[in-house]
Parts: structure tokens; sequence; C-alpha cells
């Protein structure tokens, strides 16, 4: 009962929710870039919100089933076919055995999420099978690796599905290839000028092709500070970091646990998906904000997506 690859993409990998409480050992955070769509694919295959499904990076995805089960994408505009009959994305969709899934390439955006009824079922390692290729852990051969050509993905059958919609208004719209991205400032701030920090929030950066999982290199006006070394120390979700050359650093899910850039702080988390959507060339602009405005825009961010319903589609 399973998903065959026929086609890998450009860049797919099995995400769950994420590998937490191991930084001490070194090892990063893993999971979903864009969480919210994520998580919106789960629900629409009535999945809990951290199961395992396919993070797929541009397009070019292709699936054989051998199960009847239910299947959602959402995130990045990308083309869905189903036995080469155009399917929508941000619903759930009716799969049985010898059915041909397939995906383009994104128009807009530039992740997908693909989740299966029940999740796919791969072996955790160290609680989470999250692929994290630069610690070569996770993913479907617990080795970090990529979805390659006739790999097997389990899942379970669902004999009696139902199917669902995200209404319109609750979707992410990519077509702009920009984002604003709300900072909260952290301790290091201190060490950048007034001048500086106020060339940096009103400043555009453009993402450049150096940008991946681990981090987004952006381009720009060069920032300086008065710090001449620091220790190493551990660096959280979305911290912006900079170099020796002024350009910022946005770490993210796949960043490593130390390091020892200076920070003027960090992006806010649910605008971690809003950047991790963008293609090279795409441009952004930064705001500051409290950490009480932060708490709320986390709480408002989760109170929406909680009480938001489903459309059910068969009724």
């Amino acid at each position: 009962m399973s998903l065959k690859v026929i086609k890998p993409g450009i860049y797919s990998l099995l995400q769950d929710g994420g590998r937490y409480g191991q930084h001490s050992m070194g090892l990063t955070n893993g999971g979903p870039l864009d969480r919210n769509a994520f998580r919106w694919a789960n629900l629409l295959c009535e999945n809990p919100q951290e199961s395992a499904s396919i993070e797929i990076t541009v397009g070019g995805l292709a699936l054989e089933s051998t199960v009847k089960t239910t299947l959602a994408v959402t995130g990045a505009d990308i083309p869905l076919s189903i036995n080469k009959q155009s399917a929508a994305l941000w619903h759930s969709h009716s799969i049985n055995p010898g059915d041909l899934i397939e995906l383009g390439f994104a128009r807009s955006g530039s992740r997908a999420y693909l989740a299966v009824a029940g999740g796919f079922q791969a072996e955790p390692v160290f609680n989470s099978v999250s692929t994290v290729p630069r610690e070569g852990l996770g993913g479907l051969h617990a080795d970090g690796s990529a979805l390659k050509s006739g790999d097997i993905l389990p899942c379970k059958p669902i004999e009696k599905p139902r199917l669902w919609q995200l209404p319109e208004e609750l979707r992410a719209d990519y077509r702009q290839n920009s984002a604003l991205l709300r900072v909260v400032l952290g301790y290091q701030q201190e060490n950048f000028s007034e001048t500086q920090k106020q060339l940096f929030f009103n400043s555009s950066y453009r993402v450049t092709k150096f940008s991946d999982r681990m981090g987004y290199r952006l381009e720009g006006p060069e920032i300086t500070h008065s710090i001449k070394g620091i220790l190493s120390e551990g660096i959280c979700l979305g911290a912006i970091q900079f170099p020796a050359d002024g350009q910022p650093i946005i770490l993210l899910n796949d960043r490593q646990t130390m390091g020892g850039y200076p920070k003027i702080g960090s992006i806010l988390s649910v605008d971690i998906g809003k950047l991790a959507q963008l293609s090279a060339g795409g441009t952004v602009r930064f705001e500051a904000i409290s950490m009480n405005r932060a708490q709320a825009l986390l709480a408002e961010n989760e109170k929406q997506f909680v009480s938001s319903r489903l459309l059910n589609l068969c009724l």
C-alpha cells in the first residue's frame, strides 16, 4: 500500500512537524519551511497536523498509487494532475490504485506540500522523520536523502474518503515574489548603531540564488556593527546574522545549532513561510515589532487556523 516515486522532481523531501529537543546533540529541527501550508495539507486529509508529508521544491514530482487513499497539495502554485486530468490545489482528492499523480513546475511560490490520509509511514530518527540532508538524518531511508525514482512511500488505505477544500480567502497568495518580514530585535542589536538599524529597516533586500533550507542569503545595503568577535552561541529559527560582508543571512529550519556571527534579531516564525516561498530575485523588507506584538500575532495566526472551517465536497 504505497505511492511509488516515478519522478522525484527538483528536490522533494519527507517532512513531519520537525525534530525537537536535540540541539544539545547538535541536531537541528528540520520540518516544513512553510508551516501553515504544511498543516493545511494535513488537515485536508484529516491528519494530525504534524503528520509526514512531502515538501516539494519548485516541482516536477510524479507518483503512482497502489492504494486507495486521499491526497492534497497546498502551497506554491504548481500545476497538479491526476491521470492527466487537471486537479485543484488546496483540495483533497480521492486516489485509486493505478492512478498517476503529476506536479508541474511552480508558477508562483517555491514550495508545495503533498499529504496523504494517515501520513506517509517511515521510521523516525530521534523522534522525527524530517529529512535534513546536511546531517544525513531522516527521510524515507533515514539517511537524509531526498526522494529518488523508484522509492516506495508506504501509506494507509482509506476505504470511504471524505473530500474537503480550503476556502479561497484562507489560501496564501505567492504571486508578488516579495514579502514584509517582521523582526523581534535581540540583545546584540545594541552593537548596531541607530543609523545602521534605520538603514536596515528602510531598505529592500534581494533573495540570492545561494538560498536554501539552511538559510536565505540576501543582497542589499551593507550593514556594519561594532562587534569584533563573539563566542559561538545557540541560534534560533529566523535569526538574522551578518557575516563580514554585511549582507544578511536569515537562518531557517536546517540551520546549524551554534554560530558566531552578530545577529540583529529574529524573524517572526509565522513569516518564515512567506520568506521560504520566495524565489531568487524576490525582495524582502523588514519591520521591527515588540515581543508583545509578536506574541499577539502568533496567537492570532493560531486562532485563525484552529477556528477555520473546511468546505465539505461530499455534501
